[in-house]
């Protein structure tokens, strides 16, 4: 680290600095609501009547998560492709899934 500081090593700094990566790479609570939203979701499903509304609804909140879970990742080190790969592909099957449930009334 120093060298590439030109010898302008901050211990503290960077100390400052790795923790906010790590806050900022945290998607334990992105998960959490994504878990959260699937369950509900399937529980809909299964209780069925008047649902198109609610599932349309979980499903844009389930591509919130899935575009902050993008954000956050997007720069991780040595997975960031695959990371990226799945989290578009995850976007890709909310996006089948909007379309489904529209037609439900």
């Amino acid at each position: 680290m120093a060298e590439l500081l030109g010898g302008n090593l901050d211990r503290e700094r960077i100390v400052q600095e790795a923790a906010l990566l790590a806050d900022r790479s945290d998607v334990a609570e992105e998960m959490d609501r994504l878990r959260a939203h699937v369950q509900h979701f399937l529980g809909l499903l299964r209780t069925g009547g008047d649902t198109g509304k609610k599932l349309d609804f979980l499903l844009q909140e389930m591509n919130r998560e899935a575009n902050t879970l993008l954000s956050k990742t997007g720069g991780t080190a040595g997975n960031s492709l695959r990371l990226t790969e799945l989290g578009l592909a995850m976007k890709t099957e909310i996006e089948r899934a909007r379309e489904q449930v529209q037609n439900i009334e």
